[in-house]
């Protein structure tokens, strides 16, 4: 990145702006009609690809800064920050094609699409990615062709770019259980682009929280901390105390993920500052609907989760025993993923006899359930219990599970 490539994003970034509102504000300067400058532009003057030349009086207009402050040499600093706009895809999936022949919709529109996202987020509750995938394909297909094939005023485009986010946060997240990573990132990758777009900082952070998740359950470690970091940088203080606790829990779960002391101090530490967030919300604080889900039953959760991958099962078996105990039967498999960690955290407490009954409630829900996730969890889970495999009960789990 060239000079005036970092003085523009940082000016950017202190100002909280995205990439794409940087690109209309150029505009604005400028005066032109329409917009020549996109998201993508500002991108290539931020990485050195393209130098904005002519375009830099009026970059710097916006800003508000002379041009010579994005000329001026760049001074040592501090390791940069992880940012979201790094995450981008490459191109602009949510391009308008030809705007001004599509039908005209207003905010009826957006509140149907908003319903039925509402829909699918339920339906996830009670059901494993391999039963909704496809219906949740269509959903996001026919929610990006509409925003894409329509014309709308800029406030309802904006409604519509944060409805097609959290869509698509949820489909990832559908993908994911289904197994079909690669997928899922690239629809993730949509959704942070429509969200960054619509200038929503709490969506972007939990769909980026939910690839992170992803990178660090499927071997990419390393960036799973990076994106987790960059979701909690970018959404920054002003962010709901809900959506704190949770970008703070991907935060926990990406360092323990990566394993070693200093990683699992980082991990514990997280867990404290989540569950300070927590406590600061309110009644009277807002946040948005998506979120309903995180409360103190989840970060205890992955309290638990944290003391299981790090090898503290007496501190991970009472909590995870204390959150089953009142957990809401109807979501299967996330009754099946907590169970997991507590049959684990049983191998390491050398209660094998236990670890084997917990294992088996783990594979009668999962039989009927097409979810990668618990797929993954029981392979963990026959791996650890191999070391007890001349326990009666454990022999017994084996042989009926390579029977079936």
């Amino acid at each position: 990145m060239g000079n005036i490539g970092a003085n523009i994003r940082r000016e950017r970034e202190q100002r909280g702006w995205s990439q794409a509102r940087l690109a209309r504000e150029v505009c604005r300067a400028a005066g032109v009609i329409g917009e020549p400058v996109g998201r993508q532009e500002v991108s290539r003057w931020e990485t050195g690809k393209r130098t904005p030349r002519e375009w830099l009086p009026f970059i710097a207009g916006a800003l508000g800064v002379p041009v010579e402050a994005l000329r001026e040499p760049l001074k040592p600093a501090e390791p940069p920050l992880p940012t979201l706009d790094d995450f981008l895809p490459v191109d602009d999936p949510l391009a308008p094609l030809s705007a001004a022949t599509g039908r005209r919709i207003g905010m009826s529109t957006v509140n149907d699409l908003q319903q039925r996202v509402h829909g699918l987020r339920l339906a996830d509750d009670v059901l494993a990615g391999g039963d909704l995938i496809r219906p949740a394909l269509r959903d996001l297909r026919r929610a990006v062709n509409l925003y894409r094939e329509s014309t709308h005023t800029s406030e309802v485009g904006r409604q519509l770019l944060r409805q097609i986010g959290e869509l698509a946060q949820i489909v990832g997240w559908i993908a994911s259980d289904a197994g079909q990573h690669a997928e899922a990132e690239r629809i993730y990758r949509l959704g942070l682009s429509a969200a960054r777009q619509a200038e929503d900082h709490t969506l972007a952070g939990n769909i980026a929280g939910s690839l992170a998740y992803q990178f660090s359950n499927t071997g990419r470690e390393i960036e799973g901390v990076t994106l987790a970091r960059a979701a909690l940088n970018d959404a920054g203080p002003d962010a709901p105390p809900k959506a704190r606790a949770l970008y703070l829990d991907r935060v926990a779960w990406a360092h323990t993920k990566v394993g070693g002391v200093e990683h699992g101090q980082q991990a514990m530490r997280a867990l404290g500052e989540a569950g300070q967030a927590l406590s600061e919300d309110s009644e009277g604080t807002e946040s948005p609907d998506y979120l309903y889900w995180v409360d103190a039953g989840e970060l205890r959760v992955m309290e638990a989760r944290v003391f299981t991958e790090i090898h503290r099962p007496l501190r991970a078996v009472p909590l995870l025993r204390e959150v089953l105990s009142g957990y809401n039967a109807a979501h299967t498999r996330e009754m099946a993923l907590y169970l997991s960690w507590l049959a684990v955290a049983l191998v390491d407490a050398n209660e094998p006899e236990e670890a084997a009954a917990v294992a088996e409630r783990v594979i009668s829900l999962w039989s009927d359930m097409p979810s990668e996730r618990v797929a993954a969890r029981v392979r963990v889970i026959l791996s650890r219990l191999q070391e007890y495999a001349e326990v009666p009960e454990v022999a017994a789990l084996f042989a009926e599970h390579q029977a079936s």
